[in-house]
């Protein structure tokens, strides 16, 4: 862990990291301006979509389309948060309407919020309190398969064994295989 919060390295197929170019991460945005001109480069039908997004280990939100992958937005690096996003206008301001932490290639625990939340302020993007659609991931101490946490069942999906109360994807070498 570092000053600015827990770093994620990329868990997810290895082909999908093994073909990311440098230089062709997301897009970043450090402040009103750089939002302003990335949002007037995208369609109003872009716009509705949510995006991918990560923030970068330098704290700087990272936005490419939806259908990207986390990893190539983050130029295969670590990151602090990765997930899913939207924007609305709101009175002559851009404003987060939802974002999620929802990345089966980082599967970030749910405390990036804090890295998320600074790096919209910094780019003075109203923002809510805190993820609005927040998922939990955790890696089987038995199997070593990534799950998803429904509805607090901290319950191996792949082999029924329990799952701990604590973020954990790390834990284990990434496998060719998403969260």
């Amino acid at each position: 862990m570092n000053a600015r919060g827990r770093s994620y390295r990329y868990v997810g197929p290895a082909d999908l990291k093994t073909a990311v170019r440098r230089g062709g991460g997301g897009r970043r945005i450090g402040s009103a301006a750089d939002f302003a001109h990335w949002a007037a480069g995208q369609t109003a039908a872009e716009l509705l979509e949510p995006f991918t997004f990560v923030v970068g280990m330098e704290g700087v939100l990272r936005l490419a389309p939806r259908r990207s992958e986390h990893v190539t937005c983050a130029d295969g690096e670590h990151v602090l948060s990765a997930g899913e996003i939207s924007f609305i206008r709101e009175a002559d301001r851009w404003v987060v309407d939802e974002v999620s932490n929802q990345s089966t290639g980082y599967c970030p625990d749910t405390a990036s919020w804090s890295a998320v939340a600074r790096a919209l302020d910094a780019a003075e993007l109203g923002r809510p309190s805190r993820f609005t659609h927040q998922v939990v991931f955790r890696r089987c101490p038995g199997c070593q398969e990534c799950s998803i946490v429904h509805e607090d069942d901290f319950v191996c999906v792949f082999c029924g064994g329990d799952l701990p109360e604590e973020w954990n994807v790390d834990a284990a070498p990434p496998r060719d295989r998403r969260c």
